[in-house]
């Protein structure tokens, strides 16, 4: 049986036939180097390969290579393999390269035409590549993931791999997992659903992109929480439906007002509002069934961080009071276990499994296999019910040590509402204090807080922060509160002279 090449084949010119083949590979090969397209000291194919690759004895190639290295070109032996050399004969490199100028980037922009959609959306930045500080928001502790544990389930998925794992899986999601996942929502969100209602995407990002593109047209009213996450926002905005703020009060979303009578959907965080952290009462849950159900909309529930809880009895789920098919549940595995992991969920009325399956089809087609048959494994085996409760208990600690701190170094310039689940709280300023201020002279002092500012749609009722406890350990929380303090306390007086 013939050797298969080892090399990936070289994209040459194509050869005049009046000119020798050793000629022309010479050629072509002194053109790619002089051209940058391969670089000095890349490892040219072998001469059997280079051979087989352009359908050439293997005499004219090795006699192509030996004329290359008596220019200067290329170094190495018979054997010991073909590599381009690190320095180029200088009287050559003046040599005017003939295919130069069509590589050249134009000095012109081409005009080009854009969707609707591409020319509606904004950039929505991720969590930045920087070093983990006081207080930090929408991270988990990462130091505390068990990466080892995470690493067997990977390999032995992969020892034991099945050409069905590596075929893929049905747009929707792999099977097991969406049993896992129904099963752990119905136990501990009080969810009511079944494993075919749940589709595994990549995160609430991907599932509020799913939904605007589903249910929504261009024109279309939209409802969000106003603070309120501005990934929705962006989300509907980019279909180019029409979004309205509703207020928020003590007890989370408030109904739409009677006037806006063509609502399609509402983005709601009725487990703890985002982010100003108050759990929507049952009164008020009832209200916006009830109104969606008149209104003919649907309500997008974003059930984020709802595993942290730390007062209080666990909140079912708004969906699990659903009775008329109107909610839209999702949730997200990035802030439990870890942001680059990239796998969430989205739970969906029995009569829309199919359209959203159709539509998942020409969208994404499935999340990785590999990472959902890890996840699974992590929750079946009973690995992401310990870690959950692990770092409910550190996440805990760390919240107590961000309250102590807080009455000892802040009380009277920075209050920290009631903390009842999350990985990050509200804090509100005392007045004539700016969040986007402190913000800003944090920042100068290493420490990382964000003003409440960013989430408001319009003018902000009142200055406040947003402070994240479950990153960084208790040590650096305290400092995190030292540093705080002297901003606020430094910037305080500076404005009272002005």
């Amino acid at each position: 049986m013939p050797k298969q090449p080892t090399s990936l084949a070289l994209a040459l010119p194509a050869r005049d036939g009046n000119t020798p083949a050793a000629q022309w590979l010479c050629g072509a090969l002194r053109d790619e180097i002089l051209d940058g397209r391969l670089r000095p000291g890349s490892r040219l194919p072998s001469s059997r390969d280079l051979a087989r690759q352009q359908g050439l004895s293997r005499g004219t190639v090795v006699s192509a290579f030996d004329q290359l290295r008596s220019e200067g070109y290329v170094l190495g032996t018979t054997g010991s393999g073909t590599y381009v050399s690190a320095v180029l004969p200088d009287d050559l490199l003046q040599v005017p390269q003939r295919r130069a100028a069509p590589r050249e980037i134009p000095v012109t922009t081409p005009r080009r035409r854009f969707s609707r959609f591409a020319m509606a959306a904004t950039l929505f930045p991720g969590l930045a590549p920087v070093p983990t500080r006081a207080f930090r928001t929408h991270l988990p502790a990462l130091d505390l993931f068990p990466t080892s544990l995470w690493a067997q389930l990977a390999g032995r998925r992969l020892r034991r791999a099945t050409t069905s794992l590596l075929l893929g899986c049905d747009p929707v999601g792999y099977r097991p997992l969406q049993s896992a996942v129904a099963e752990y929502l119905v136990a501990s969100r009080g969810v009511k659903c079944v494993p075919e209602q749940v589709t595994i995407v990549s995160g609430t990002q991907e599932a509020l992109d799913l939904a605007a593109h589903l249910f929504l047209n261009a024109g279309d009213r939209v409802c969000v929480e106003n603070p309120g996450y501005a990934g929705a926002r962006r989300a509907f905005e980019a279909v180019g439906a029409r979004v309205t703020a509703i207020d928020v009060d003590d007890e989370g979303a408030t109904i739409p007002p009677a006037r806006l009578r063509d609502v399609r959907l509402a983005y709601l965080t009725p487990g703890h509002q985002f982010p100003l952290g108050m759990c929507m009462s049952l009164s008020r849950r009832l209200a916006m069934l009830e109104w969606a159900r008149r209104a003919g909309a649907l309500l997008f529930e974003d059930d984020y961080d709802s595993e942290y809880r730390y007062a209080g009895k666990p909140v079912p789920a708004l969906q699990g009071l659903d009775r008329h098919g109107v909610v839209l549940f999702a949730g997200s595995f990035s802030k439990v276990l870890f942001p680059g992991l990239r796998l969430g969920y989205l739970i969906v009325p029995p009569d829309l499994v199919e359209r959203v399956t159709a539509v998942q089809s020409i969208r994404t087609r499935h999340p990785p296999m590999l990472t959902q048959a890890v996840l699974c494994d992590f929750i079946a085996q009973g690995h992401f019910a310990r870690h959950v409760r692990r770092m409910r208990e550190i996440y805990a600690e760390r919240l107590g040590a961000l309250l102590d701190a807080a009455r000892e170094r802040l009380a009277g310039v920075l209050a920290i509402t009631g903390v009842e689940a999350g990985l990050q709280t509200a804090a509100w300023l005392v007045a004539g204090h700016e969040g986007a201020r402190v913000e800003a002279l944090a920042a100068q002092r290493r420490v990382d807080v964000t003003s409440l500012g960013r989430y408001t749609h319009g003018s902000a009722r009142q200055q406040g922060l947003h402070l994240g406890f479950a990153a960084v350990d208790v040590t650096e929380i305290r400092r995190g509160v030292r540093e705080l303090a002297s901003v606020i306390e430094d910037y305080g007086p500076r404005r009272g002279r002005r």
